[in-house]
């Protein structure tokens, strides 16, 4: 779903496959603290990570500006 619906508004995003990967699993761990929720958003705005846990779309667009 958060995947289309960024795609659907013309906005690039990367994806990190936390099952195959090891690094971005860490990463993950690190940045939720602890949780194992997908899909686990970071949006850097202005020096400021905004975590978002779960397809959140007010709290996405809000931090996006849309």
């Amino acid at each position: 779903m958060l995947k289309g619906y960024l795609t659907e508004k013309g906005i690039l995003y990367s994806e990190r496959l936390t099952d195959t990967d090891d690094a971005a699993w860490e990463e993950m761990m690190r940045e939720s603290d602890g949780s194992l929720g997908v899909p686990f958003t970071v949006i850097e705005k202005d020096g400021e990570k905004i975590k978002i846990l779960g397809f959140d779309k007010k709290r996405v667009d809000s931090a996006l500006g849309l």
